[in-house]
């Protein structure tokens, strides 16, 4: 589990992640990322940026991301008019921080990458492939979320506020800050954005190998029955699979698991959890598109 400032719990050692500010079209955004992977040089052009929910900063995807950036370049920013980053004139909508993904890889250097997304950063995701499908290298979707499943806005509201008592007690002082500072306005003007966003549409269209993980008890995803139903209509290079006993952060309550499976879907690898591997939740395949490559053997 991680640390209440989301590092890294226990002692185990995990590369940094440094801390610094670039400029992106204007606008200061804030970033973390991780020195030069350790991993051997066929993995070390590999870049992984980590892209957070609705109202948040990066911050609570750290513990996932920290035992990725040994063999990845891995990057956590705060998109503009999150957490520390400066904010943009105008609306905040899902196109608007798909281009702004793409504007950091642009200032970064880095032509393709892998995005790893919780909750909206799902959606952005989505848009990103849609618009930019070049710049894509794979797609892992934590918890997708802001579906009809969501709407309206107090319902959201409600489920947030029941997966709050599911979550990690150390989580609610990682993320109170940052909904305090991205304020009701902006809530309201995201959910609006949200509401109107194609998501299925754009997952259905998904082209780059697609990797989703949810949580068996996520209040903001719908019954594991209707997510079966949903994924037996993909044919695409999309695999789901389920983690027992997360909710709806997995990024910051089993990141031992997400790495875990994050690096077999990377490598082409079954997705499956070896006794004594890192963590203890159990990851279970339920859907594997028709045009997903059968995984290689360990």
């Amino acid at each position: 589990m991680a640390a209440p400032d989301g590092g890294a719990a226990g002692g185990e050692h995990r590369p940094a992640l440094a801390e610094r500010s670039i400029r992106v079209d204007g606008v200061r955004v804030f970033l973390r990322e991780s020195p030069e992977p350790a991993e051997p040089a066929s993995h070390a052009a590999r870049a992984m940026m980590h892209v957070h929910g609705f109202g948040l900063s990066g911050r609570y995807l750290v513990p996932t991301a920290e035992r990725l950036a040994g063999r990845f370049r891995t990057i956590v920013p705060d998109l503009p008019g999150f957490g520390r980053s400066g904010r943009r004139r105008g609306a905040l909508d899902v196109p608007d921080l798909a281009r702004s993904a793409v504007e950091i890889l642009d200032e970064l250097g880095i032509e393709r990458a892998t995005l790893v997304g919780n909750s909206m950063g799902c959606p952005v995701i989505c848009e990103f492939a849609h618009d930019y499908p070049d710049r894509l290298e794979r797609a892992v979707l934590v918890s997708p979320a802001g579906g009809l499943h969501n709407q309206p806005l107090v319902r959201a509201v409600g489920q947030l506020a029941k997966d709050g008592r599911r979550e990690p007690t150390s989580l609610i002082r990682v993320v109170t800050p940052d909904y305090l500072r991205f304020g009701v306005p902006s809530t309201v003007r995201m959910f609006r954005s949200l509401t109107r966003y194609p998501t299925l549409e754009r997952l259905l269209a998904l082209d780059a190998p697609t990797l989703v993980v949810v949580g068996d008890r996520d209040p903001l995803m719908p019954s594991a029955a209707r997510i079966r139903e949903v994924a037996a209509h993909i044919d695409n290079r999309v695999v789901v699979v389920t983690i027992e006993g997360a909710a709806h952060a997995i990024n910051f309550s089993h990141p031992d698991e997400l790495a875990r499976v994050i690096g077999l879907f990377m490598d082409d690898r079954p997705l499956v959890v070896e006794p004594g591997s890192p963590g203890a939740a159990r990851i279970v395949e339920i859907h594997r598109g028709a045009r997903g490559s059968a995984p290689q053997s360990e």
